[in-house]
């Protein structure tokens, strides 16, 4: 659902002229370039949940692929770790610090403009199906703390999810920069045991659906972004047997304590790996089909292809099939076209006058610079 922006990596020997270009550059937005093949897996995410939304609500009835809509959200969300990290480390990198402000305003022209013509359609489409406190939680994002939303905000749960770890990971990371690693292992080791809480517990209210429940996913993303330029390449074979992993887990049935324990210690951390370990050997070894242009260009409106995608296949009153994907697919393009699109153009334009502006010194304001 993110991009991923590289930094400039060149370093220059000390002299006036280079000390003023590296001061230039830190000041510049990070120049945009995906990463190959994450365009693809986004795009069989948002299949993946689109075809467990249509199977749910009995527009389809092939059951098999309907248990794998939880998969799909699973990879959105070690992809979101992977990518918010990455950016982070790359922006350490190249300028010795984190921008909080510019990273949560880059993240706001990202998300907010586009989920606010949704929620804003919806809300007038449904508002009597609504109380003002649903709407305030999904404009929030706080959605997945309300047990009782309509089925029309159904889905936020993963985006309020997403939008809580964009808030505190970045404060975290700059925090503790030193201590990111063991942060994130800690975290994936302590959701579990938070879960298995709420199941000996009992907890059916709006902690069942926080963010700790979901923590291990993106924590494994986080760690993929720190540790992959050491990490080995996948062979073919590995990458065989996560898939398989994938394919079968979501038939792991936790119906005891036992299986459930089971299931959370022992085959959801080995699902989570193998998500980022496929992650990763497929920026290594670019299959042509991720790469495939009607492939890249469906991940690329898979954010709001996941947003408009609950107004149709999640509807019970409408009964028209796999047809719903259609206008599915009209409004997420109109969304990124008419919405996403020109406010992230909006967005790197304030950034190159902001960097422009940072960057006009006088002479004497470069002779310092270049002193320090």
């Amino acid at each position: 659902m993110c991009n991923v922006y590289y930094a400039d990596k060149n370093r220059t020997k000390s002299s006036f002229k280079p000390q003023l270009a590296i001061v230039r550059r830190s000041n510049e937005p990070v120049s945009d370039r995906r990463i190959p093949s994450l365009d693809g897996l986004r795009a069989i995410s948002i299949t993946l949940v689109i075809l467990s939304h249509l199977v749910q609500w009995r527009h389809l009835s092939m059951r098999v692929i309907g248990s794998y809509g939880s998969l799909g959200v699973f990879i959105f969300f070690v992809l979101s770790g992977y990518l918010i990290t990455n950016l982070l480390l790359r922006e350490q990198e190249r300028t010795s610090s984190i921008s909080l402000r510019t990273f949560y305003i880059r993240r706001a022209f990202r998300i907010f403009p586009a989920a606010f013509v949704f929620l804003a359609v919806v809300v007038i489409l449904y508002w009597r199906q609504m109380r003002w406190y649903h709407v305030a939680a999904a404009f929030l994002y706080v959605a997945n703390m309300d047990r009782w939303r309509p089925w029309v905000f159904g889905h936020l749960w993963s985006l309020s999810i997403e939008e809580q770890f964009y808030l505190l990971w970045p404060f975290a990371i700059k925090r503790w920069f030193r201590h990111k690693a063991a942060i994130l292992l800690c975290v994936f080791w302590v959701s579990p045991i938070f879960q298995a809480a709420i199941y000996a517990f009992r907890v059916h209210n709006g902690l069942a659906g926080s963010l700790p429940v979901y923590a291990s996913e993106l924590a494994i993303g986080c760690l993929l972004a720190i540790f992959a330029p050491t990490l080995p390449k996948i062979s073919g074979r590995a990458a065989l047997g996560m898939t398989a992993i994938l394919i079968l887990s979501p038939f792991f049935d936790a119906n005891t304590p036992s299986r459930t324990l089971f299931l959370l210690f022992v085959l959801s951390p080995l699902l989570h790996l193998s998500i980022a370990g496929l992650v990763l050997h497929v920026i290594q070894v670019p299959y042509r089909f991720l790469n495939w242009s009607p492939v890249t260009w469906l991940g690329k409106i898979s954010y709001s292809l996941y947003l408009w995608q609950e107004l149709f296949c999640s509807n019970a009153a409408l009964h028209r099939g796999s047809v719903l994907v259609l206008p599915a697919l009209a409004c997420a393009a109109l969304s990124y076209y008419l919405v996403e699109q020109p406010m992230l153009r909006l967005r790197d334009r304030m950034a190159q006058r902001s960097s422009v502006k940072k960057t006009a010194f006088t002479p004497a304001q470069a002779l310092t610079t270049a002193g320090e």
